[in-house]
């Protein structure tokens, strides 16, 4: 019993949730807008004022409050608004750049106008001084300079300062000097690397350490705010805030990097501490509001992420795994002529949905209206243009008639508003039904048996449709579900996690050897716990271990304790995770973990007093599945405990409405939980025709998008080579009976439609497949682009007929293939054989059984094998992996819709993408480029228009013949470029498949360089002369300038290393846009290794990675500049370079200038340097360093 009232408050975005706690045990709750000036100055202070019920001008009984704990959204808002504080970042010579440039990838595959995330910086410093992976100081800090960059930065009105120098996580000393100036030149935030993420890898701790220095002092000035209305004469409550990883910690010791999901992580602990009561122990958060969902999976303990990306910033700092979808009930609803799309933008709260009264969009809580589940009566009347309208049906049912009358004219199908309405929900509950999957199905959790905890404002009138998309069978909702965050934040405990980086083998001595950093981390965690008040018996300490296999940037977390035990513990995980353990390879134990717990008080929840009076409000129509229904309005706080409630019925309390659907069984118990039970099987076959229907059209789009995502997940999860599991090389796609392409996911460009030849091929080639086949191929002529990329393709069976009915297919980028050089991408190659091994349609799975034996023989074979078979089978074996996760995703589809169902969809979302470029086309004028190598080779292209039939003619005549080198571009890799530029026209979430090649006529001069013949070579084909045709393709359309035009492959390697990697550079800029800078364009987007990590693992160093500024073409807008890169080699090693565009700049549009064009630069030891020509293999010594500066964009349009 406590001797005061406790408050627990979750400042949202749009309304502001209290909770109040009375002495007695009692829970009163409250909600008002978080922003409402004209009446208060802070939401949190007027709902702790509400709820004591004081007049305006009465002060706060501070001595009748014990503690007020909050979580808030401020440091989010300030961090989605760019509106934190002005922020320098303080770095390595030769490293300003490092976070602008990132992982060099894109967010959007398909769009022209490339938006990055702006950076939270305002100005760089740059600092000499570095010290290498091992320690080795190379160049001593200079503090006189760095105090004189300091000085000049405080003057010019910063006082937030970030430090983040190279290798500083684990080579403390420059940055702690560094930040003791700043503390004399009274820098007022000052974030240390090392103190705010002690981990390797500069990216994602640079963005981190940013980012706590970019919004400590907001959070720190509204705690202020906070806490200066809750005390008086010395005498202020406790005020704690919420983290993202779900503890609690003092408002002082609250910091910006650790604020970012304050607010869904009480909802996360609210689920878990509440749903414990109730004895469910196996949790899927469900927490619906208004303009997204979260969701989150709970089996025992939280879930954290240790790296997230939120509002295009890396965060690497413990956050509650939470995956959020853009489907809310203010997600705005959308009719593209073809499907029905919902959201991803949102009403907003004002001017919110139609049926708010002031004008806005129809939305999903607008189709619950029409369907009769959400009433006015029921509502409280705050809508309207002046505050206090009811709910507008009317006009909600008007704008759905009309909607219906426009998808009935353009689609043919019978239409009424609420069948309108019912699809829409119906694609919303799948959007969030696949959200789920991620988070539980992809990592290898059965859901059925699990409950689905239903919170948030909009969760309870869709908890049943989900609950049916994912076979779950039982739902929670809690009476203070409309509030469960704010519940959460009160009932969390005080949580402090601390990380130390080690990166040593893991064996028994290294364990030993930790101990004196545990007891100084335990140390510190008891401190903090006394700090905050925790008694001794309520404190916990858990150690845990960071642990990786050699070579890979992929970590599990595991409790401490024996090396035995550790060992096990990962092995099982990694297992469980990932598929398969590698025990012939070293275990990193990476980093140490501290976290200290004060556990907080358990709750019990005082039970509802047994109120008999009469619960119906009422009885009305509702449509639920295209039935409607009297169905009874109940009011949830009067219905006596245990009454059973059978649906369709609907429950209204004062901050939410759930509704049960028909099959379910609602039961409130005497606590007031609601616990809604499945009470008939459900028909796991649903009755959807095979004509097209708008809705059924876009869930299917959405279905096999979903499957290919998953095959890719499980393929990054199981395949060992960094090619794979962290560039991201690889491709997954399903494919129809005949081999055309139904869904890839958005993967590699290069690889989107050319796998479709490699299914082909296999099919061709191999009449009398069986069941539980697989073949692999990388056969340049008969399928494949070049040898490296590996496809693995699965044929799927009838059970019944025995007929092939779909196909799968994995493709990855293998590290090396044999061939003349390490890595397999000889920049002088001539013939094929000198890049490596070829398989053509090699029977890989036989009847479910690996063929390894047999494949190990080919890989050994010939004058110039792999180089690493068991790297190569390893990653065959997760092809493999990823081709059955995609059959058994399939089979469950076919199993819910049946094949026939499934079989005509895969033909409707082909017409569907053909449509949607015969519209582009439409638009289009008869034209004409010529793009031209280095060495003289050109590609031409015209582009004929049939207006009438709304189709083009795609022709390649003039293109040079084959090329004498590597150049080389089998026929799939023009196809695969001709789909990626009229997918990029289209300009709209379309899905990618076959049908946006119907209605273009692809004519290809054979033999030529984009139609090689035996035994030509190839490599630089499917890397080089792809950018070459997109860039070609682009400028006779004259919608982008050229962009770099390279993928600038830089690999490198002796005996005992090797590395590959691609380049960014600069994006032509369009009419609408400038060029982005630095950053991977068109048939690439692979990801670049983090400097700490390369320099961690390799006998290089890197001596600078900048922005080339000023090398794109100036114009109306500005092409993109390029990077300059420069790496030392520590050791002798071989160097090859596939690059273009060293001699034939970018070209600018439309009177635009051209960008300029890259250099390939060797640095001898000694000082000397020689330029080299785009492709070549050079041999270089110990202390050599190689320079690469990459092209600029091209501008569009003349400078005014």
């Amino acid at each position: 019993m406590n001797n005061g009232w406790n408050f627990w408050i979750d400042r949202g975005g749009t309304f502001t949730d209290i909770v109040g706690r009375l002495p007695d045990g009692t829970l009163v709750t409250h909600k008002l807008l978080s922003d409402n000036p004209r009446q208060y100055s802070d939401a949190a202070v007027q709902g702790i004022r509400d709820l004591l019920d004081l007049a305006p001008d009465q002060p706060i009984p501070l001595d009748r409050i014990d503690t007020v704990k909050m979580g808030t959204t401020v440091a989010t808002n300030a961090l989605l608004e760019r509106q934190g504080e002005r922020t320098l970042l303080v770095t390595t010579a030769g490293f300003a750049d490092v976070l602008r440039i990132g992982y060099q990838t894109r967010p959007d595959l398909f769009a022209l106008d490339i938006d990055l995330p702006e950076m939270l910086y305002s100005d760089v410093l740059e600092i000499d001084e570095r010290v290498t992976a091992g320690g080795e100081v190379l160049v001593e800090l200079d503090e006189e300079a760095a105090r004189r960059g300091l000085q000049q930065a405080r003057a010019n009105g910063f006082t937030s300062v970030a430090i983040v120098l190279v290798h500083g996580y684990r080579h403390t000393d420059h940055e702690s000097r560094l930040a003791a100036i700043a503390q004399e030149l009274d820098f007022h935030q000052i974030s240390v690397s090392h103190e705010v993420s002690a981990l390797m890898k500069i990216v994602p701790r640079g963005d981190t350490t940013v980012v706590d220095a970019y919004l400590s002092p907001i959070l720190r000035r509204y705690v202020m705010q906070v806490d200066e209305q809750l005390r008086h004469d010395e005498h202020n409550p406790r005020l704690m805030f919420m983290q993202s990883n779900g503890g609690l910690t003092d408002a002082y010791a609250f910091q910006g990097k650790d604020a970012l999901l304050s607010g869904p992580a009480g909802g996360v602990v609210g689920m878990v501490r509440t749903a414990e009561n109730a004895n469910l122990e196996k949790l899927i958060g469900f927490d619906m509001g208004g303009t997204s969902t979260d969701v989150s999976h709970y089996a025992g303990e939280f879930e954290r992420a240790y790296e997230t990306e939120v509002a295009g910033i890396r965060v690497r700092s413990p956050m509650m795994d939470i995956n959020t979808v853009a489907a809310g009930g203010g997600s705005v609803l959308h009719f593209d002529g073809s499907r029905l799309r919902v959201g991803p933008d949102s009403a907003g709260a004002d001017p919110g949905p139609t049926c708010y009264g002031n004008g806005g969009p129809l939305a999903i809580t607008d189709c619950n209206v029409v369907l009769g589940k959400l009433r006015p009566e029921f509502f409280p009347s705050v809508f309207g243009s002046d505050g206090n309208q009811p709910l507008n049906v009317e006009a909600t049912t008007t704008a759905f008639r009309s909607l219906a009358e426009q998808i009935a004219d353009d689609t043919g199908t019978t239409q009424t508003e609420t069948t309108v309405a019912q699809g829409f929900l119906d694609v919303a509950a799948d959007n969030m039904a696949n959200a789920i999957k991620k988070i539980s199905i992809e990592r290898g959790h059965d859901v059925s048996d699990y409950a689905l905890v239903c919170f948030g404002g909009a969760g309870g009138q869709h908890a049943c449709m989900v609950a049916d998309r994912l076979g779950i069978e039982n739902i929670y909702v809690h009476p203070h579900a409309g509030v469960l965050s704010a519940l959460g934040i009160g009932l969390a405990d005080i949580r402090n996690i601390r990380d130390r980086a080690v990166e040593q083998e893991l064996s028994d001595e290294t364990l030993q050897e930790l101990e004196p950093q545990w007891d100084e981390l335990e140390r510190n965690g008891n401190q903090y716990l006394l700090n905050e008040g925790v008694e001794p018996a309520a404190r916990e300490l858990r150690r845990r271990v960071s642990l990786r296999y050699r070579g890979s940037d992929t970590a599990l977390l595991i409790s401490s304790g024996p090396y035995e035990q550790v060992l096990s513990e990962f092995e099982a995980q990694h297992s469980a995770r990932f598929g398969f353990i590698s025990p012939q390879t070293t275990i990193i134990l990476e980093s140490i973990q501290l976290e200290a717990i004060g556990t907080a008080d358990p709750l019990s929840f005082p039970e509802t007093a047994d109120n008999t009076t009469d619960s119906l409000l009422g009885t009305f129509p509702t449509t639920t599945a295209g039935v409607t229904t009297d169905t009874p309005f109940i009011d949830r706080q009067r219905v006596a405990a245990d009454t059973p409630i059978v649906g369709p019925a609907v429950l209204v309390e004062p901050n939410a409405t759930t509704v049960i659907e028909p099959n379910w069984e609602g039961r409130i118990h005497s606590n007031g939980d609601l616990i809604i039970k499945r009470i008939s099987t459900q028909n796991h076959r649903r009755a959807v025709g095979t004509d097209v229907n708008p809705v059924q059209l876009e869930i299917f789009n959405n279905l096999f998008m979903n499957v290919a995502e998953q095959m890719g997940v499980v393929l990054e999860n199981t395949a060992v080579s960094v090619n794979i599991k962290e560039r991201l090389d690889f491709s997954c796609a399903i494919f129809d009976p005949t081999g055309e392409l139904i869904a890839n996911a958005p993967h590699l460009p290069i690889h989107l439609g050319s796998m479709s030849e490699a299914i082909k091929s296999v099919i061709a080639n191999n009449p009398d497949m069986s069941p539980g086949d697989a073949y692999v191929l990388n056969a340049p002529y008969n399928g494949g682009t070049h040898l490296p990329d590996i496809t693995v393709v699965k044929p799927i069976f009838d059970e019944t007929t025995g007929e092939r009915i779909f196909y799968v297919a994995a493709r990855g980028h293998h590290s090396d293939i044999g061939g003349i050089v390490p890595g397999s991408a000889p920049a002088d190659s001539t013939t094929i054989d000198q890049e490596g091994l070829v398989l053509d349609n090699v029977l890989l799975v036989q009847g479910d059984r690996f063929l390894e034996e047999e494949t190990r023989a080919i890989m050994t074979a010939g004058p110039w094998p792999a180089r690493n078979p068991d790297q190569n089978i390893a990653d065959l074996k997760a092809q493999v992996a990823a081709c059955e996760r995609g059959a058994i995703e399939l089979k469950r589809v076919i199993a819910h819709y049946g094949l026939d169902v499934v079989h005509a969809y895969m033909g409707h979302v082909m017409e569907n993408a053909e449509e949607s470029v015969r519209r582009v086309i439409a638009a289009l004028a008869d034209c004409e480029f010529i793009g031209e190598m280095d060495d003289g080779h050109r590609i031409a292209v015209s582009i004929r228009v049939n207006l009438q039939e709304r189709s083009a003619v795609i022709d390649f005549s003039g293109t040079s013949g084959q090329h004498p080198g590597n150049f080389n571009a089998p026929k799939a890799v023009c196809r695969s470029a001709v789909l990626y530029v009229f997918r990029c026209m289209v300009n709209d979430a379309i899905p990618l498949n076959a049908g946006c090649l119907i209605p273009l006529d692809i004519r290809i001069p054979d033999p030529s360089l984009i139609s090689p013949h035996p035994p030509a070579a190839v490599i630089a084909g499917n890397v080089e002369t792809s950018q070459l045709l997109v860039d070609t393709l682009f400028g006779a359309l004259g919608v982008v300038a050229g962009s770099q035009g390279t993928m600038n492959n830089f690999i490198w390697g002796n005996d005992e290393h090797q590395y590959y990697e691609t380049i960014c550079g600069g994006a032509g800029a369009t009419s609408t846009s400038d060029g982005a800078s630095a950053v991977h364009t068109h048939m690439t987007n692979t990801r670049l290794t983090d400097p700490e990590i390369l320099e961690w693992r390799h006998p290089v160093r890197v001596e600078h990675f900048k922005v080339r500024h000023n090398s794109g073409g100036q114009g109306a807008r500005r092409g993109g500049d390029g990077v300059i890169r420069r790496l030392r080699f520590l050791e002798p090693m071989t160097v090859n370079v596939l690059s273009s565009r060293r001699k034939i700049a970018p070209f600018g549009a439309a009177g635009g200038e051209d960008g300029l064009v890259g250099i390939n630069r060797l640095v001898k030891a000694d000082g000397s340097s020689e330029e080299l020509p785009g492709s070549i293999r050079v041999e270089v010594d110990g202390g050599d360093c190689f320079e690469i500066e990459t092209p600029g964009g091209g501008g569009f349009g003349a400078s005014g």
